[in-house]
């Protein structure tokens, strides 16, 4: 088994991927692609493992997509702006 993942996100819309990083746990990486899944975000993720053939970011390579500098951030800024947006109006003056 192997120890630590990479964890790679894509915008399938786009068709561009970047490398995150890797981790042995990557449960919180999985969970925020979820969530942006369920505000209807077209993204998905991969995790292959880190092995001698994958030992540097730049060895991995996704057929059909480019790779994207700053792709995680630009995705986690629109799913901020998608998530307050849904927010409704609140009021401040109501304190009790």
């Amino acid at each position: 088994m192997y120890s630590r993942n990479w964890q790679v996100i894509r915008d399938d819309t786009k068709r561009t991927f970047e490398v995150c990083g890797h981790e042995s746990s990557t449960n919180g990486f999985t969970n925020s692609v979820y969530a942006m899944q369920r505000a209807g975000m077209n993204v998905s993720y991969v995790t292959p493992p880190v092995t001698n053939r994958t030992s540097s970011a730049e060895l991995i390579k996704l057929t059909g997509y480019t790779k994207e500098v700053g792709l995680h951030e630009r995705l986690k800024k629109e799913f901020r702006e998608i998530t307050m947006g849904s927010i409704t109006e609140f009021d401040l003056d109501d304190e009790g």
